[in-house]
This record gives structure tokens, sequence and C-alpha cells, in this order.
């Protein structure tokens, strides 16, 4: 009956953290995603930093591990590497967290910082640590009432042309409406061949060279019958 009753009682592997204090629930703000797994953890650990009053210290702690783990392939490997022991994990933990900060010259972590790692590693969910911080930033901008604009091209965009555009942004029925301050990030991608392509919250504006050829594709397709293309010759 022990062996059971100890059974029932352990957390099961895709819970949040349990960890976190309980007082009085401070929740992630309405319009912050924090659906699935990963955003499940980011609105635990920010309904815990905010009920101790340490939303900037964990903000920060997490700011760096995404640093870090952009940076250092050995990291990234450890945190997708399933297969490790309990003492090499919390080893690698320790490397993480101790490089993460030492760039920002802090003492070192939060204990909720730390405890979030730990669960995350005691559920076997280490590999969704870019998916959780991810979304932890993206609650805490919400909370500040910004808004993430992601702007992808092919090509760096020349300074006056960025500004233009951000300005243009800015000054958007969206942003005018709701009083948002907006967030820029800037995005390289070669496949875009060229134009822009404008992600804000769940909306894309795709005015990239690449998606204008795909639709002329498109539209070529549909205005020829399937006969045509046996009738022209090779």
């Amino acid at each position: 009956m022990l062996a059971s009753a100890q059974s029932e009682s352990k957390p099961r592997a895709d819970s949040p953290p349990d960890r976190f204090p309980s007082a009085e629930p401070t929740h992630p703000p309405a319009d912050a995603r924090t659906t699935g797994l990963a955003g499940k953890y980011a609105g635990a650990l920010f309904t815990a930093a905010a009920k101790a009053n340490a939303l900037q210290q964990v903000e920060s702690d997490l700011k760096g591990v995404k640093a870090t783990v952009g940076t250092d392939a050995k990291i990234h490997d450890f945190l997708s590497n399933p297969i490790l022991s309990h003492q090499d994990r919390a080893a690698g933990l320790d490397a993480l967290l101790s490089a993460s900060v030492s760039a920002k010259g802090a003492k070192g972590p939060s204990d909720l910082t730390r405890n979030l790692f730990s669960v995350l590693a005691e559920n076997g969910r280490l590999y969704e640590t870019d998916k959780v911080v991810d979304g932890f930033l993206e609650i805490m901008q919400a909370h500040r009432g910004e808004v993430k604009v992601v702007i992808t091209t092919a090509q760096p965009l020349e300074k006056d042309l960025q500004k233009r555009l951000e300005d243009a942004l800015k000054q958007s029925q969206m942003a005018q409406a709701g009083k948002k301050s907006l967030v820029f990030e800037n995005r390289i991608n070669e496949g875009a061949l060229g134009g822009v392509i404008i992600d804000v919250g769940d909306k894309t504006i795709d005015l990239s060279v690449a998606s204008r050829v795909s639709r002329l594709n498109q539209q070529l397709e549909g205005a020829f019958p399937p006969s045509f293309g046996r009738l022209c010759p090779t």
C-alpha cells in the first residue's frame, strides 16, 4: 500500500513546476500566450516570481540563459540529450547557470530560476528550455504592455529604412488603439529573397519576394489546364 501511495503521489512528467511558492495567485496578463506545456512552465514561473517580487531578477537570469544557449554549442547539446545521468544533469545545470550570470557580473541566479531548471531536469523537459525561456520573456513583455514585432529580411536593413519601417509600425492602428509599446527584433532569412516579413503576435504580413513568387506560381498553375504542359514543346 505504501509503495502504491508513493507512486500515486509522484508528480506527472508533464506537470509544470510544483515547488514554487503558494500564495494568492498573480496570473500572467490575459494577452500573454501561455499555451502548450512550455507555456504552462513559463506561466507558473511568472506567477511565482510575481509573488516573490522577483520578476526582474528572473527575467535577467533567463535572458542570460538564452544568450548562453545561443552561443555555447556544448550547453545546447547538453539540454537536448535525454540520456544523461542525474549527476551529469546536475553538473550541466551548474555550468549553464554559472555561464549565464558570469557575463552579466551578477552574484548568481535566483532560487526560482534554479528551481525551474531542477524541475525541468526531473521531468525530462530540459529540451523545452528555449520555449520556456521565450515564453516567459513574452509574458514579461505583455506584462509591461509591450508587443514584440519581428522583422525578417533576406539581408540586414539599412538604418534609414529600418527607422522608417519602425516609425510606420508605431503609427499603425494596432499600436495606437491599444497604446502598446512596440519592441522590435530583426531576423535574417536568406530564403525570403527580398522584401520583408513582419510578425506581430499571431499575425503575419508577408511582403517577401519568396511569397510573391509562390503566389505567382499558384496563379499560373490555376490559369492553365493540366493538359497544357503536355502541349508545350520540350
